[in-house]
């Protein structure tokens, strides 16, 4: 059975598409699987979506793949995502940059070792002139770190009180230079925000899922885009309908 279009106007398809990728481990445990084999699978779901997101026109995807609490998690599931995050690395940097992929992280590298450090600085360093797409890899990130480290560079660079904006603090963010998401997509049925993108998901759109990271697919994507293209976007303000009833009711 062929794909289902994209129907919705292109002035309706947001620009960046922010995913908490969640559920790998349920995933796993309900087939009687490690939890590992639930990351492992939504590893191989990312590639999925990621040539659906190309196709739908998305210029900004935005990943959640590791977050600063996730160090509380068992030793050896830790060092399994690392494992994992260094073999995508390996196996799929060459193919991401033929397809034009931009690679970006977000987060701190401090804590990964050395070695993966580096795998990650050349990867961004590789892709940096690619515009097909730019992705940007949450990877020990967490939203109230960013704000502070924020907060802290400003102080450093000694920026006025007074002189400090919305404006400005966004662009001392791992986002600089990025839309703020207008879609943010979050699996498995978990309602909350879970330290993500907390100063940039102001006005984002929220869409969300019962179905796990692994069997996100395709055609489920499809559906959360055109669930967007439905929502009356108003920034805090009033819609044009309410407006125009208040003028001419």
């Amino acid at each position: 059975m062929p794909d289902s279009p994209l129907s919705i106007p292109p002035d309706r398809v947001p620009q960046h598409v922010a995913i908490i990728m969640d559920g790998n481990g349920r995933w796993a445990i309900q087939r009687g699987l490690p939890r590992l084999a639930g990351h492992r699978a939504g590893t191989e779901n990312l590639r999925r979506i990621l040539r659906a997101t190309v196709e739908f026109g998305i210029p900004y995807l935005t990943i959640y793949a590791f977050s600063t609490e996730n160090w509380g998690r068992p030793p050896e599931e830790v060092e399994g995502l690392m494992r994992i995050l260094e073999d995508v690395i390996d196996k799929e940097l060459d193919e991401l940059n033929r397809e034009g992929v931009q690679l970006r992280h977000i987060g701190r590298l401090e804590r990964l070792a050395p070695r993966l450090q580096q795998k990650v600085l050349d990867a961004i360093e590789l892709t940096r002139e690619n515009n097909r797409l730019v992705l940007n890899i949450a990877f020990n990130y967490g939203g109230r770190d960013e704000i502070v480290q924020a907060i802290q560079r400003i102080i450093r660079d000694g920026i006025p009180a007074e002189e400090v904006t919305a404006e400005l603090v966004s662009r001392y963010l791992y986002t600089a230079g990025v839309p703020d998401p207008d879609l943010i997509i979050r699996t498995s049925g978990e309602l909350r925000i879970s330290n993500f993108l907390i100063w940039q998901a102001a006005y984002a759109e929220w869409y969300v899922t019962p179905t796990y990271w692994p069997d996100f697919d395709r055609e489920e994507y499809r559906r959360a885009l055109e669930a967007f293209a439905q929502r009356n976007r108003r920034f805090g303000g009033v819609s044009e309908a309410v407006v125009n009833r208040a003028v001419h009711g």
